[in-house]
């Protein structure tokens, strides 16, 4: 193939859209390098579904389009779907790279200069710049492509000098060197490069690598060497703000935490921080602007961004049609779950649970757009009820909330839903079978504490009930045996149970031997819910 010498939009697109097959082939390989112990998200996993961002909104444009109209999408492709620490930092750099060009081929000399502008660009977004990142993959590549005299001469020496500079992020950041791995983000950035050559000078595309040759990493909290700050949350959104509002916000968010990432312009900014002061964070917002699409993650509990990506994918975003006279938002964890939900009549899901509280503005727009006049909220946790109550005061429609505290008391209130009553009416009758319902919860204890069930000890399997702590264990079939002694009763006669992550097949069997031992009477109904956590969810009416 003979080499481009200039860059066309058909080429770009080419580009982009080589670059996303990249990284979805490789996301596996990149999440297992991604070794520090803060559970922000997969690398890999994020920076894929940023660029698919790009691309869905690349390929709606069809074809014979110009230059102009292809960086506007990618540059708001990138900007929308940027997910996590690395997919923000990947979408400035994608930004900065098309700033500069015109309805005119790309030759060497903008192509070179558009690199500069990214590794720029991407380090401005960033509060404090870590070396042995993705950021010095960036900085090498700028470097490696100056003074070049033709396209394939930039290419070439910006994938160069990335893989060199990749090479040597474990010297630049311990905790890479005592796992023996490079940086992940760096390494997705490498890709992008690839795909330039493959587009500009026929290279072959890398092979995808064995994750079996990557031996066994470092699980995340074993990876020392790293500062976490003892921050506990992750706050994502995007923010509508007049640009000049913007460095005051910036001040703001360096006084509440670390992992600062702001992009975006033109009045639209996608902003991410690691904090302790959620509230505060958001507050910071509200006070130049309308933050929205607010996404808040549990560091410290590990209920990592990923799984929001993944539920993402999963949980409907646009009701059927026509709306029912009265619509159901619930708020849920676990592909299963919301399956369950859905199947039950739920016309929009909001992805919460116990370690990411949904806001009220996430719970606002799933109201409005469930396009009926009367809508009942199913919280399903009990942090959780405070927040939908606010909703009723911020929208002109009639909005009921129903108080459950768990899925399974959710579950059972929407076996008495009826879609052609009214809200009240609905919200009579679903809180009516929800207090029928007693529901317990397993998970694993985060700290040592005292309880009127006994001593925890961290690591410990807790059952949990209305009372709190009432089971303790070592194992999990032995605290889901001890949960159920104290839940179910004589008059008992259906036991439902919701498998989360950390479930098993023989867990569930030896669970089955015991009711059927213990608790003849009981009817026992199995579903998977997906939620993470909690492996097991128990309802017992």
């Amino acid at each position: 193939m003979t080499s481009l010498t200039t860059l066309s939009a058909a080429d770009l697109s080419r580009a982009v859209t080589t670059y996303a097959g990249l990284l979805r082939a490789q996301r596996d390989v990149i999440n297992r390098l991604n070794v520090y112990p803060v559970p922000d998200g997969d690398t890999g996993t994020n920076m894929t579904l940023t660029l698919e961002s790009v691309v869905a909104d690349v390929n709606a444009l069809g074809a014979d389009v110009t230059m102009s109209t292809l960086c506007r999408a990618i540059a708001q492709g990138s900007l929308m779907g940027a997910r996590g620490n690395s997919g923000v930092i990947l979408s400035q750099m994608l930004r900065g790279l098309i700033q500069g060009f015109s309805d005119d081929p790309i030759d060497a000399t903008q192509l070179a200069a558009g690199l500069v502008r990214a590794d720029v660009l991407a380090r401005q977004a960033v509060a404090r710049p870590v070396e042995g990142t993705i950021l010095s993959v960036a900085r090498a590549a700028a470097e490696g492509a100056r003074d070049s005299s033709s396209l394939e001469s930039v290419v070439h020496g910006a994938r160069d000098a990335a893989r060199v500079a990749l090479a040597r992020t474990p010297e630049q950041l311990a905790v890479l060197k005592q796992a023996g791995v490079v940086d992940s983000g760096g390494t997705g950035l490498v890709l992008w490069f690839d795909a330039l050559c493959h587009v500009v000078s026929g290279d072959p595309l890398p092979p995808t690598p064995d994750l079996e040759s990557l031996g066994a990493l470092p699980a995340l909290h074993e990876a020392g060497g790293y500062d976490q700050s003892g921050l506990k949350f992750e706050v994502m959104f995007l923010l509508d703000a007049a640009d000049d509002q913007m460095p005051t916000f910036r001040a703001s968010w360096d006084a509440l935490g670390d992992s600062i990432v702001i992009v975006g312009s033109e009045g639209l900014y996608n902003c991410h921080i690691h904090s302790n002061d959620v509230g505060a964070a958001i507050e910071a917002a509200l006070e130049v602007g309308r933050p929205r699409q607010i996404r808040v993650t549990d560091l410290s509990e590990q209920v990592i961004e990923e799984r929001w990506v993944r539920e993402a994918n999963v949980l409907p975003e646009s009701p059927p049609t026509p709306a029912p006279t009265t619509a159901v938002v619930a708020v849920v964890v676990g592909e299963g779950v919301g399956r369950i939900f859905t199947t039950l009549g739920v016309r929009q899901l909001v992805k919460g649970g116990q370690s990411m509280n949904p806001s009220t503005s996430e719970l606002l727009d799933a109201v409005r757009t469930t396009g009926s006049t009367q809508v009942v909220i199913l919280p399903n946790n009990r942090n959780i009820r405070a927040v939908a109550e606010q909703v009723s005061a911020l929208v002109d429609l009639e909005v009921r909330v129903v108080p459950t505290d768990s899925i399974v008391e959710g579950f059972a209130a929407l076996l008495s839903y009826d879609p052609d009553d009214s809200a009240e009416e609905n919200f009579k009758s679903m809180s009516l079978s929800a207090q029928h319902v007693v529901a317990g919860e397993v998970t694993r204890a985060v700290r040592d504490t005292r309880t009127d069930a006994g001593d925890v000890t961290r690591g410990d399997w807790i059952g949990l009930g209305a009372g709190g702590v009432l089971a303790i264990a070592s194992s999990l079939p032995e605290v889901n045996a001890a949960l159920l002694r104290r839940l179910v009763r004589d008059e008992h006669e259906l036991l439902t149970v919701i498998e989360g992550e950390g479930s098993s097949p023989d867990v569930t069997a030896a669970l089955r031997t015991f009711v059927t031992g213990h608790f003849p009477q009981l009817c026992v109904e199995v579903h998977h819910g997906g939620q993470p956590l909690y492996p097991y969810l128990f309802g017992v009416e």
